[in-house]
Parts: structure tokens; C-alpha cells; sequence
């Protein structure tokens, strides 16, 4: 099967959409893995990256940038990302000791409930639950800028786009960098913005609301101060069309069917912290991706139905395919809860989080911040088979279509 590439003119363009999801993004990199296998089985070295534009919020942009630093080599860049998803730790992403915890995670409860009462709490408060400083020193010492900004120009590559949620003034943020000039867009509550990538980006993009800290960016010569890209997300494929694409594939991160195992308990009790943030979290990161696919059906089944809509209303026939786990995460998690450091485990229990038989719960919360190798080694795994079970699916997304 002949591949589609990213720098063959008169090809469709094909954009890849990676949603967020903390911990879960390690899901992705088993898709990836996939993905290249089916379509380069020979692993041959002039394979170019099919995705002309990749587009990422939260922890999907960080896959995003991985790919497109990597453009040149599909292979090569999945089993990087694997290699890195692999060998993480709960320190490499955010402060896992005592020490560490107490200075964020414990002062945040803290003042949530006793910051009334004690003046001088409110006025040295933490900025979030938990403080991903060296996820910022992991960043800057795996990706190269530089050979992202080689790959645009050499073509296998068309544009980057991660997104990002503005708390100054409310507005969802695509930053996108391409190979040629695309004039910025602007729709309701959402805007594009021209930008040279880099760490400051995903880690804005990255930052979970309460969890980790937001980031201050620069949007029209003024500071933004951005927190996680799949907030106010009301349109998360749109930035690759608008950067080019004619299909969108889109890798997720929750189940078709993502209930808490709580729920299957006779008397569960008045909700945790743990399991109200979780289902807050599910509601940031997962919801919009499929309300935004189903919008994207409608449209291509009118254009089908009435072909002439499309040139007045500047519409056209986008192709989509999504691919997302076939198991809750949330039970996942809770499996390999033990393999997180023990003043984290604390930490989680403190929040409601129980692996326990009979009292399983937060296991969405817990989802997304379990940084162990066990845990994103079993996603990875999960993402490889739940593509090649596929196969048929994904070779049909990427024949190309008849002139």
C-alpha cells in the first residue's frame, strides 16, 4: 500500500489530533507505534511521517511536539516516545517527596479549608496541588526545536499546533508554527496564534487546572496566563483544518464507556475529592473530542446529501477516524496504584483514592497523574493492540481517495 506523505504534492493532507489526558496520553504512543507498522511494515528508511499536521492539547501536545521534532523518522520518533514514556517516574513530572508535597500539595488543602481563618495562608498560597517543575527540565532535555523548525522546512512536515486555555481573558488558544504563512483565525471564545514553539507552550498547554501551576505566554504582545489546552475546547479538531488537512485522525484517551468503578458499589457515600475532580477532569479532557467528531459527521453527511452547500458556505468533505481505548483507564489505574512512591500514595488517599476491594474509588483522578512505568507501559500496550485490531479501519482511513 502506497503511503501518503506530508511533502508529496496533489496527496490529501492528513492531520493527527491528540487529545489530552494526562498520564493517559501514554495510550497514544502505542497507537502511534501501530499505526507506523501497518503502514511502513517493511520499516523502510524512506517512510516520511503521514501526518502532515499534528495538532496537540495537554499531554497530547507533548506527543505532538515528540512526533514533529522527529518528523523525518515515524519509527524512530514512536520508539523515542516509548523509550521516554517508559522510563518516567512520578519525580520526573512533578515533586514525588515528602518535602515536596507538603510545600504544594498539603498547603493547597490547607487553605481550602482553613485559609479563612489564617491571613497569612492566603497570603503565601500555592499555585496548585502539585508542583511539575521537572517535567519542564524533562522537556527542554528531549525535544529539539531546532530539528522541528529543519523538518517544516525540508516538508515532511506542515505545521505543529498545540492549544491552550487563557485565564486572563477567557479565550481558547491554538499556537500553531508552519511551513508556510497561514494567516491566524478567530471564532467565538477561541483564536490562532502564530508562535515558535517551544517547552513554555507544552507546559502551559499541560497544566491541568488546580493540579499543576499556569504559565504565562505571550498573545498580541501581552502576558496570558494559559493553563490546560483542553479546556474551552469546544472545537479540538478544527485547528487542523484550518491548518490544511482534508482527513483528521484522532487518537483519544477515555473509554467509550469511562463509569467509575465507585459506581458499582451499594453505598458509596458522599463523593471525594478524588472522584469529583476525576469526573471533572473526564469532562475537560474527554467530552468535547466526541461531540466535536459527531459535528463533523453532520457536516460531511449534508455536503454528501447537497454537494452545492459546500462553495457558498466554505465548506468541504473532511474525513475522520478515532481511536481510543477499549477498556476503562480508570480500573487500569487503580491496578497499578501501588507502584506509586509512598508519599504520593498518601497524598491520593488523603483525596479519597482507594484501590482497595469494596472500596475502589478516584480512580479517574488517579488516571491521570500515575507517572509510573507499570502503568504507562500497560497503556502503550493497550494502544498497540487496540490499532491492530483495526487494521482494516485504518488501512481504508488512509487510501487515498479517486481526483
Amino acid at each position: 500500500m502506497q503511503t501518503p506523505t506530508a511533502a508529496e504534492p496533489g496527496r490529501p493532507v492528513t492531520g493527527l489530533v491528540l487529545t489530552g489526558g494526562g498520564a493517559r496520553a501514554a495510550y497514544q504512543v502505542g497507537v502511534l507505534q501501530a499505526l507506523f507498522e501497518l503502514l511502513d511494515p517493511g520499516r523502510g528508511e524512506g517512510f516520511v511521517n503521514p501526518f502532515g499536521v499534528v495538532c496537540g492539547s495537554s499531554a497530547g501536545a507533548i506527543n505532538a511536539a515528540a512526533l514533529a521534532c522527529r518528523a523525518a523518522d515515524p519509527h524512530r520518533a514512536a520508539m523515542r516516545m516509548r523509550e521516554l514514556w517508559e522510563s518516567l517516574h512520578t519525580g520526573a513530572v512533578y515533586r514525588d517527596d515528602a518535602a515536596g508535597l507538603v510545600s504544594t500539595g498539603a498547603r493547597w488543602l490547607l487553605m481550602l479549608t482553613l485559609g479563612w481563618l489564617l491571613p497569612p495562608l492566603r497570603r503565601n498560597r500555592p499555585r496548585s496541588l502539585l508542583d511539575n517543575q521537572p517535567l519542564e527540565a524533562l522537556l527542554a532535555q528531549s525535544l529539539d526545536f531546532d530539528r522541528l523548525e529543519c523538518n517544516l522546512a525540508s516538508g515532511c512536515l506542515s505545521a505543529l499546533a498545540v492549544s491552550a486555555s487563557g485565564y486572563t481573558s477567557g479565550e481558547h488558544l491554538t499556537f500553531y508554527q508552519a511551513r508556510h504563512t497561514i494567516a491566524p483565525w478567530r471564532r467565538s471564545l477561541r483564536q490562532a496564534v502564530a508562535a515558535r514553539i517551544g517547552v513554555q507552550h507544552l507546559m502551559a498547554s499541560s497544566a491541568i487546572p488546580f493540579v499543576f501551576p499556569a504559565r504565562p505566554l505571550q498573545v498580541g504582545g501581552q502576558v496570558e496566563w494559559c493553563g490546560d489546552g483542553s479546556m474551552r475546547q469546544l472545537a479540538p479538531i478544527s485547528p487542523a483544518i484550518h491548518l490544511g488537512a482534508d482527513r483528521v485522525l484522532v487518537i483519544g484517551t477515555g473509554y467509550r464507556d469511562d463509569t467509575h468503578p465507585e459506581r458499582r458499589l451499594r453505598d458509596p457515600g458522599y463523593p471525594s475529592l478524588a472522584q469529583i475532580g476525576g469526573h471533572a477532569l473526564s469532562n475537560i479532557f474527554l467530552d468535547s473530542v466526541a461531540m466535536d467528531i459527531e459535528r463533523l459527521e453532520r457536516a460531511n453527511q449534508v455536503l454528501e446529501a447537497a454537494p452545492q452547500v459546500g462553495g457558498p458556505a466554505g465548506l468541504r468533505h473532511v474525513k475522520a477516524l478515532s481511536l481510543s481505548p477499549s477498556q476503562s483507564l480508570d480500573d487500569l489505574a487503580l491496578a497499578h496504584m501501588h507502584s506509586l512512591p509512598r508519599a504520593v500514595r498518601l497524598l491520593f488517599r488523603v483525596l479519597g483514592v482507594s484501590a482497595e476491594t469494596g472500596q475502589r474509588a478516584g480512580g479517574s483522578l488517579l488516571s491521570y497523574l500515575l507517572f509510573e512505568r507499570s502503568y504507562t507501559h500497560a497503556l502503550i500496550e493497550l494502544g498497540y493492540a487496540d490499532t491492530m485490531r483495526r487494521t482494516e479501519a485504518v488501512h481504508a482511513f488512509f487510501k487515498e481517495p479517486p481526483a
